[in-house]
């Protein structure tokens, strides 16, 4: 799963030993001039030039241990491991195993290459040497916890079988940090042409056919894709809301950017940028949505930071308007770096790579979850998806079953990185998984489309969820249920009643996705609507506590329509006599104009009335067709 620094645009980190003339191990003067020759080259990133240089000096002189353990440098960064592991050898040989530089680098070497004894081994003799490099020191007790920790917990091991995606999909030299849409049907990648960073880099979308094969990927729009580089991206769980990083190719705050992409029907608009308070002079890249696509999180090497890059928020506020992004804090940062955040569709599960945390060596993916708006202690993924590579850009499925991510390689120069898809072990899948509603939003007498706002309220926690809006040209919506509660989705158009609908998603119930359309009704006479969430005890007229979202509802709608008279009815199966129905639907009835009266609604704007089991919904035949008759519905009046 490793994905290159050029990829994830992390800077390598060379080490840098200053070496006077006098203090080489060579006589030879061509042999230092070839020496710092290449240095020059080495630390403005031109290592084949710079090889090239430390070969003569090799040449000149093949007892130079300085320049073998220099090479042997560049080869590591290159991620030519064996060649530097041969090269530092040498370097040891030559220096009778008595260079505490040479024994750091053989250390972080066989960290890399997951021998984690060997690694273990090298740094207890760095250690050995007593060095004063506090900065050093810290990093190598960071490679002996990876290596113990990866002995220790290699027994994790689950089988994942990641295969490639078809040929069809990995059509390109490169392409990575693949998103898939809540229903499964579609993925967005990044797609690049070639190896170099000037290669350009465009987003493509891959659709699944009738067979459930991915398809070819063709450009995500004209609209988004430039003749700039557009790279990671994020898409809200309807795919009606793009963000991306755009480097350099538009006007912009820093050498990165996020840009906003809304679709509307077919087509996603030109892309604008997220603006001074998400983006800075810095570096702001790799955004992930939540499924509503009003809280964004991404990365920043922004000041002020814990560490290099880390993992920032920022939220949609009442006015559409984005907030100043806040630091996730050191329960989830670190002082290395965070890269590639991505929040599930549940909204509470969070997974990131860093190098700060232990782990199997270099970046890992871990996961931390949400809890009254405090993260957890990050969790490493384990064993295999973790491993002494570097591990970036996993995408799991919003029902926690498939994971996604691209592995790059270096002994394919024709295609340098592929994107693989395996199965999530159970022992490591999402606590909470989600499903989804979606369908359509029409006039209900004229059948036209309607952008609507869509509220989902957790009715436990009485707080709202999501907020999502329906397209305008098709009235299209999608929101995501989150398993371990009872939700109420409430549809809202100014002029119109809204409707209500009520979800029951406990632990492990492996609620299917919903399709509903809905039909919403002009505010005008003899208009009604059912109040889904409205609960009472059983066999009572005792409202239960889980009812107030639902009243609240109410309350808001007729201050905001004072004009509006309105009738609350209750309604009954036909358990029981028709006289003790009569008179429980009437006190139900009464019970929530009282309610709606102590939060300050004017009795001249409402009455109540029952109706016991005189007008039923649907026909007392069925359990589930009795519980639709016990019901609450309000109801315009002249």
């Amino acid at each position: 799963m490793r994905v290159s620094a050029v990829i994830i645009l992390l800077f390598v980190l060379l080490p840098v030993l200053s070496f006077a003339q006098s203090q080489l191990s060579t006589k030879s003067k061509k042999a230092a001039e070839y020496y710092y020759q290449a240095d020059n080259f080495r630390v403005r990133g031109q290592y084949t030039m710079a090889a090239e240089l430390l070969e003569k000096a090799i040449e000149k002189d093949d007892k130079f241990h300085e320049a073998y353990f220099r090479l042997a440098t560049i080869y590591k960064a290159k991620g030519e491991l064996n060649e530097a592991e041969k090269l530092l050898l040498h370097a040891e040989e030559l220096t009778q195993g008595q260079n505490a530089g040479v024994s750091f680098e053989q250390g972080e070497l066989y960290l890399l290459k997951g021998e984690y004894e060997k690694a273990i081994t090298y740094i207890d003799r760095y250690l050995s040497f007593g060095p004063k490099n506090s900065r050093r020191i810290e990093e190598a007790k960071k490679i002996k916890a990876d290596a113990n920790f990866a002995l220790e917990n290699m027994d994790l091991a689950a089988e994942l079988n990641p295969q490639p995606l078809s040929d069809t999909v990995n059509a390109f030299v490169m392409q990575y940090f693949p998103v898939v849409t809540v229903d499964q049907q579609s993925m967005i990648f990044t797609r690049r042409l070639g190896t170099s960073m000037a290669d350009d880099e465009d987003l493509v979308i891959s659709s699944k056919n009738e067979e459930g094969r991915w398809g070819k990927p063709v450009s995500l729009s004209e609209n988004i894709n430039s003749e700039g580089n557009e790279g990671t991206c994020t898409i809200s769980a309807d795919g009606r809301t793009l963000i991306f990083t755009s480097c350099y190719g538009r006007p912009g705050y820093g050498s990165c950017d996020l840009y906003i992409s809304k679709k509307t029907g077919d087509e996603w608009s030109k892309p604008v940028n997220l603006g001074a308070k998400v983006n800075s002079s810095a570096w702001e890249s790799q955004p992930s949505l939540s499924s509503d696509g009003r809280t964004l999180y991404f990365i920043s090497n922004r000041g002020g930071g814990i560490g290099g890059r880390d993992i920032y928020v920022s939220r949609l506020d009442e006015n559409n308007q984005w907030t100043t992004p806040e630091n996730l804090g050191r329960g989830v940062n670190t002082q290395g770096d965070e890269v590639s955040p991505f929040i599930h569709p549940n909204n509470v599960t969070l997974y990131f790579a860093s190098n700060g945390l232990t782990g199997f060596g270099g970046f890992d993916i871990f996961y931390s979850e949400r809890e009254n708006d405090e993260w957890s202690t990050p969790k490493n993924l384990g064993y295999p998806i973790n491993t002494s590579e570097d591990q970036v850009s996993l995408f799991i499925t919003s029902d926690g079953k498939k994971g996604y991510y691209s592995h790059e390689v270096n002994n394919n120069p024709k295609q340098k990185g592929r994107i693989y898809e395996f199965n999530v072990p159970e022992s490591v899948r999402v606590k909470y998984s989600t499903s989804y509603v979606s369908g359509k939003v029409f006039h209900a007498e004229t059948k036209e489309p309607l952008k609507a706002d869509i509220e989902l309220f957790d009715l436990k926690e009485a707080q709202r969820e999501g907020l999502v809006s329906s397209d305008s040209v098709t009235g299209s919506y999608l929101m995501v249920l989150t398993e371990g509660s009872e939700y109420a989705l409430y549809v809202n158009k100014e002029g119109y009643l809204f409707e209500s609908l009520s979800f029951e998603y406990e632990l492990n119930a492996d609620l299917e996705p919903v399709n509903i359309d809905i039909y919403l009704k002009p505010i005008k006479s003899g208009a009604r609507a059912v109040l889904n969430n409205i609960f009472f005890e059983f066999d009572s007229f005792e409202l239960q506590q889980k009812s107030k979202t639902e009243l609240n509802k109410l309350v808001r709608f007729l201050k905001q329509n004072t004009s509006v008279k309105m009738e609350i009815g209750g309604h009954t199966d036909n358990t029981g006599s028709e006289a003790y129905n009569m008179d429980l639907s009437l006190k139900r009835a009464k019970a929530v104009y009282d309610y709606l009266i102590a939060e300050g609604i004017s009795k001249s704007q409402l009455t109540y009335k029952g109706y016991g089991q005189t007008t039923p919904a649907y026909p007392n035949d069925s359990d589930l067709h009795k519980k639709f008759n016990r019901r609450i519905e309000f109801r315009v009046l002249d």
